[in-house]
């Protein structure tokens, strides 16, 4: 999918040789840029600002989760940015739907320090994690509202106190959960009463993010999820390497990324901005260089890869045996740093 640029060939005369240079940095410009543009614009134009929706017209954010208790995140945060030799653009962070303790608390102290200077991904999951069985939220308990006052109502005004613009995503990966959580309608209906909450209690400051695995054996599944255009904002989608974890072939980043980006496209929206909301690799012991070359592809793909807008490295485990998918020795930092030093990934972060 990767696009190529011509390259002159030897040159006997010096004006031969200017004109050739010209033609080969307007090719390379073009390469660059998108459709229309004659060159690649600054991160620092005008043009470049983020959208109200957060898009960063003239490239990619780039985040990460990082593992963290609730009391220490900004400072893993701050350790993971000295080895990749830059600031996140965008921090994830989980929350379940309990209503003691930090877990269920959206924002937390540290979130809300760590967003001063970056964006933040909220993952909003219904469930309890340490609760009984009877407390475990349903989505039909949502959609009727049974939650809005213990808990939908109390996080909403949580996050309009805030006031910067946050992503929320609602129960990621939904297309894992049912039937055991509840039918894809009953999904949308609570995903939609969420949404519809938040609206009426003012809330402004929410850029909604719809996200499923993106694995197309589930693709019968993400039609009947979906919560409309009117109630997404963006689309995203997790696929990994995961190589030996899942007893599955090792797949380049590019193999991993395009069969789920073109199937979205196809079946679900043309235009939403999309997101790679966790993407990441095993690691190959027999192969101690792989996992750096796997990181490194990974400007390229995503400029290729129309409207994915944002890329989230996950750091950490997977449930299950060899499910270890954190960058396993300096060459996998040295890998990553060099893909998320692409200007590409240079935009201006809104501060407020």
């Amino acid at each position: 999918m990767k696009g190529t640029a011509a390259v002159p060939g030897h040159h006997r005369r010096p004006w031969v040789a200017v004109v050739s240079a010209v033609l080969l940095c307007g090719v390379l410009a073009l390469t660059f840029a998108g459709p229309g543009d004659s060159a690649p614009p600054s991160p620092d134009s005008p043009r470049c600002r983020a959208t109200e929706l957060l898009v960063p017209p003239c490239g990619a954010w780039f985040g990460a989760y990082v593992r963290h208790d609730k009391t220490d995140l900004e400072e893993k945060v701050l350790a993971y940015e000295k080895r990749l030799g830059r600031r996140l653009d965008i921090v994830y962070a989980y929350h379940d739907m309990s209503t003691d303790g930090l877990e269920g608390r959206l924002l937390t102290e540290q979130e809300q320090r760590v967003g001063r200077d970056r964006l933040l991904l909220l993952s909003w999951e219904s469930k309890w994690w340490n609760g009984r069985p009877e407390q475990q939220p349903t989505w039909r308990q949502i959609a009727a509202g049974q939650l809005d006052g213990s808990v939908v109502d109390v996080q909403a005004r949580r996050i309009k106190a805030y006031g910067k613009k946050v992503f929320l995503s609602f129960d990621l990966e939904m297309d894992t959960r049912t039937p055991a959580a509840g039918t894809p309608k009953e999904y949308v209906a609570a995903y939609r009463h969420i949404y519809d909450r938040f609206r009426e209690l003012g809330v402004r400051n929410v850029v909604w993010t719809w996200v499923v695995t993106g694995w197309t054996g589930h693709a019968a599944l993400f039609p009947r999820l979906y919560p409309g255009d009117a109630y997404v904002d963006w689309i995203g989608y997790n696929q990994y390497n995961y190589f030996r974890c899942h007893r599955t072939s090792w797949k380049s980043f590019e193999e991993t990324q395009t069969a789920s980006h073109r199937w979205i496209r196809e079946h679900i929206s043309r235009d939403k901005p999309l997101m790679l909301s966790e993407f990441g690799t095993a690691d190959d012991p027999a192969r101690p260089g792989a996992q750096a070359e796997w990181y490194a592809a990974v400007p390229g793909v995503v400029k290729e890869l129309d409207g994915v807008r944002a890329a989230l490295q996950w750091n950490h485990r997977d449930p299950g045996p060899a499910c270890d998918l954190s960058l396993a020795r300096e060459s996998s930092w040295q890998g990553l740093r060099r893909a998320v030093s692409d200007p590409y990934f240079g935009q201006p972060v809104p501060r407020g």
